[in-house]
């Protein structure tokens, strides 16, 4: 489907990415501790014996710095700070055992960064294993890591195989040579093709790459080429992510301006050639610039309507509560938020004094808890329907934005509920914000710094 240039352009505006309700800007700094322990064990109990319980660990470290990266890091060659962090993390999750009615059944857990792969494979055999020494694992659990292509040796791949893993996503971004130089990431096409046959050498059914659009040097023809080399090595799932540039989020980002990044109109036109030939070769668009092959678990439930999305983006496994360890990791007990230390001082002090590391956080009201699952459903069903105690709000906050929605052709909706056209699918973000009381509610003036990314 070609879109219309004028409507990407209308679109094209901050808006979350939705793997929160209340997003982040709006949740509290400074969280009563021991609501949130009273809330996690709550719902603990409700969740882990019907459907298990997600882990995130959050491995900070790289060894150089990638400036487009928006994420928690920090830049480090010293190898030794791998054990201590390791040790502290193990301290966490021991915390968390002690409060937990009964073993854990871990069902999904995700090691992100960072890089976590910039960890010896035995250091992550370590950490795996303490955490599992305290859990039992579900039949049907789903394990991924995300791993960088010059540095994720086989050995990793085996031994994270060894421990249940199945799932790798690659930090690709970009092939082009002049792009990788500028954002500083240097890594050769050949170094992510040895990665994927590794990864499939070894066993795993699912290789994932992250691509990025609208970052600086990238041109039509450079994304086009980008993507294709990228089909060659026919990953199982791609995120095409467009380029966030929040400067006053990320040092990182000043190292380049506005001027040097492709212009709006010529970054729309990077993301309609690239989602072209994702589609033209087998992909499909589940959402959210998620692309997948029909052969993917994504696929199987975006087909079957079983998707679901939280802090990790779009998952095949639905889980109620996410326990997010280490710096900066945030944890999601359904109807709570919350988010440890952004640094490792203040991480390692919290821990070592045997308390809870979570600084930052969000208690849902029932208001909350209904707008997120209309947020829920949109992102992940592309319908919702309407519950008529909500009719009030919807009419004063939702519906003059799902008019405006409407006009445009992206849904079609009454006061039974709401469906996501065809042409709607590429304006998920925007739909989603009409459910978003928070944002709608907010004042914001002009001249406010953003709070989030442009949609496109």
């Amino acid at each position: 489907m070609q879109i219309d240039f004028n409507l990407l352009k209308k679109y094209n505006v901050p808006v979350p990415r939705y793997t929160s309700y209340p997003t982040v800007p709006f949740w509290n700094e400074g969280i009563n501790v021991s609501k949130w322990i009273q809330l996690f064990q709550q719902e603990f109990l409700k969740n882990n014996n019907a459907e298990g319980i997600s882990l995130y660990i959050h491995l900070p470290f790289c060894e150089s710095l990638c400036t487009y990266c928006g994420c928690n890091k920090k830049i480090t060659t010293n190898h030794t700070v791998e054990t201590l962090y390791l040790e502290n993390i193990i301290k966490e999750w021991e915390m968390y055992v002690a409060i937990m009615s009964e073993k854990p059944v871990i069902r999904e857990l995700h090691l992100g960064g960072g890089t976590p792969t910039f960890f010896s494979p035995e250091n992550l055999r370590k950490l795996l294993n303490g955490i599992f020494k305290n859990a039992t694992i579900h039949p049907k659990h789903e394990f991924g890591v995300e791993g960088h292509p010059n540095n994720t040796t086989k050995e990793h791949l085996q031994a994270l195989y060894d421990l249940g893993f199945r799932r790798v996503s690659y930090g690709v971004q970009d092939h082009d040579p002049k792009v990788q130089h500028i954002i500083n990431r240097i890594q050769p096409f050949e170094n992510v093709k040895l990665a994927v046959q590794n990864a499939r050498a070894v066993g795993y059914d699912s290789v994932n790459f992250d691509l990025i659009y609208g970052l600086p040097m990238q041109t039509e023809e450079s994304i086009k080429k980008t993507v294709l080399q990228s089909i060659n090595l026919k990953p199982d799932r791609v995120a095409f992510y467009s380029y966030a540039h929040v400067p006053w989020a990320s040092r990182g980002q000043r190292l380049f301006d506005e001027n040097d990044l492709p212009s709006a109109d010529d970054k729309m036109k990077l993301y309609q050639a690239g989602k072209n030939l994702f589609i033209h070769n087998g992909y499909t668009d589940i959402g959210m610039d998620h692309f997948s092959l029909a052969t993917d678990s994504l696929y199987a439930a975006w087909k079957e309507g079983w998707l679901h999305r939280n802090f990790m983006g779009y998952t095949t496994q639905k889980t109620s509560m996410i326990l997010g360890l280490g710096v900066s990791s945030i944890s999601d007990a359904g109807i709570g938020f919350a988010q440890n230390h952004k640094t490792l001082h203040d991480y390692y002090e919290s821990v070592n004094k045997h308390e809870f590391p979570v600084t930052k956080g969000y208690f849902l009201d029932e208001e909350d808890s209904a707008f997120r699952q209309y947020i829920l459903d949109v992102s992940c069903q592309a319908k919702t329907t309407f519950h008529e105690e909500h009719l009030p709000l919807l009419r004063q906050y939702s519906f003059p934005e799902l008019r405006k929605l409407a006009a445009d052709d992206l849904v079609e909706f009454d006061e039974t509920g709401l469906a996501v056209t065809d042409l709607g699918r590429n304006f998920i973000r925007n739909i989603c914000k009409a459910f978003d009381l928070h944002l709608l509610r907010a004042q914001v003036s002009q001249d406010a710094k953003p709070l989030y990314s442009k949609a496109i």
